[in-house]
């Protein structure tokens, strides 16, 4: 894959290793804060009982996709901002985000429309009573409090769409901090607090969320920003502007929609195996969140360098910057996946850590297999991270659209469905279905890659002068 085996020249050269690190590092940081995140918050609730644990992932899930394709579009304005920074046309910045925070308050509205409804979607998907209770109480507190989830994307991408990604890390580090303090606190009672349990998880991931819209919104308030970027100046709502955002961001954000519900419905489908399935299911792909999460900041830095190198109208550097990117990310994702393997014990022992052993034995068992899926798909899953990045780059985002449609439905949600529902079959296959479904999003998107369509796209204005 036009590897390159002069480390040196690679390393220091435009496009290169250090370019792209000095860009992604602070964003793996960042979105490996989110593993973290999301791990902690697992961990405290398979202490608290098995139930909530399997109850987490699926109702989680569920809000997480509704917010996909709010949060896809939103964050689409990263893109923007790196193709305009990249051509000279600072003051198109600010009125960029705008347009990501107006999309976010229709986000907001819609995600809250759903709350209500909470027991009957849950009472369709017919999980154990106690398990259900949980999920609805779960779902019901982020459906309210999601909106601002999307709003910090959108503003996040200030930052990141310029290079500038150290205070995104910074806003999600605290962020996390937070999350894991609140959880602790409200899920078990501590510190003169009531006991709330799944109803404490989630409140700590709204607060989160509510600490990352504020601080974003404070730090692009400030006057060097406003008279560069018209980060204040630019608030009007621009039809034109908004109108390009849902051209190349809808797109992007019903592919991330789409991605989010073949992994629900497998999820949903998977519980109706039993809570041991389930839960075991949960704690793997939560681990996988540790390989997973933190290459989605690899891949946003791909996607940036790609917008910033076309905005300056240099495709064969954008190209260069997408194998180093593919090379850091591979190597890391290799690591793990032998680790998963050879060590399952010290990912899956948290978990155990204070729950009844009794009822955590079937799942370590299933768990440790499980993650033998993993390690095999997390190979494959780092071509699908940084070539699906580099294409949504440049605003190939409907073809990523489309493929996501024909592969979500006919190598996971269908075959998922005829193994569990159809032929009665047990979890090990469901996860063979999926591990078959991640590595051939891999392989699509690294062959639209290289067909090099993506060098002549652009999501901005031709013709304006490069300063």
């Amino acid at each position: 894959m036009a590897i390159t085996f002069d480390v040196s020249e690679r390393w220091g050269s435009k496009g290169g290793y250090r370019e792209f690190l000095l860009i992604a590092f602070p964003l793996i940081l960042s979105t490996g804060s989110w593993s973290v995140q999301h791990f902690v918050d697992r961990m405290f609730l398979s202490w608290y009982s098995s139930e909530a644990i399997a109850a987490a992932m699926p109702a989680g899930a569920l809000n997480f996709t509704i917010i996909s394709l709010f949060l896809g579009t939103c964050s689409y304005v990263n893109i923007f901002v790196a193709q305009y920074y990249g051509a000279g046309r600072f003051d198109r910045i600010g009125p960029s985000l705008w347009q990501g925070i107006y999309l976010s308050i229709l986000g907001s509205i819609i995600l809250i429309s759903f709350a209500p409804f909470s027991e009957v979607i849950f009472r369709v998907v017919g999980h154990d009573t106690l398990v259900q209770e949980y999920e609805v109480e779960y779902f019901r507190i982020l459906c309210l409090g999601g909106g601002f989830i999307i709003a910090s994307s959108a503003l996040s991408g200030f930052f990141s769409g310029r290079g500038k990604s150290w205070p995104v890390m910074w806003v999600n580090v605290f962020a996390t901090l937070l999350n894991i303090i609140l959880d602790y606190i409200l899920i078990f009672g501590k510190w003169g607090m009531p006991e709330l349990g799944m109803k404490g998880a989630a409140l700590a991931t709204v607060s989160s969320g509510l600490f990352s819209f504020i601080v974003f919104l404070f730090l692009i308030s400030s006057e060097r920003y406003n008279n560069k970027y018209h980060t204040l100046k630019g608030w009007r709502f621009d039809k034109i502007l908004f109108s390009n955002l849902l051209r190349f961001g809808f797109p992007a954000g019903v592919q991330f929609l789409l991605d989010m519900v073949g992994f629900t419905i497998f999820i949903l489908l998977v519980g109706r195996l039993g809570t041991t399935s389930l839960a075991a299911t949960s704690i793997a792909f939560n681990i996988s969140t540790l390989t997973f999460m933190p290459m989605i900041g690899a891949g946003i830095a791909a996607s940036v360098l790609v917008g910033q190198y076309l905005g300056r109208n240099m495709p064969d550097l954008a190209q260069k910057s997408v194998y180093s990117g593919f090379h850091l990310t591979f190597a890391y994702m290799a690591g793990f996946s032998i680790a998963y393997v050879i060590v399952p014990d010290i990912f899956i022992t948290p978990f155990s850590a204070h729950a009844d052993s009794v009822r955590f034995a079937e799942i370590y068992e299933i768990a440790v297999i499980l993650l033998r899926f993993v390690a095999i798909y997390s190979i494959f899953d780092t071509m699908n991270i940084v070539f699906v990045s580099a294409i949504k780059g440049a605003g190939d985002t409907r073809f990523v659209m489309i493929m996501l449609v024909f592969i979500s439905s006919f190598l996971l949600v269908i075959p998922t469905y005829l193994i569990i529902v159809v032929f009665n079959m047990g979890i090990m296959l469901c996860w063979v279905i999926f591990s078959i479904y991640v590595s051939a999003l891999g392989f699509v998107f690294y062959l639209r890659f290289l067909g090099g369509k993506w060098k002549s796209m652009s999501v901005i204005e031709k013709g304006i002068k490069i300063i």
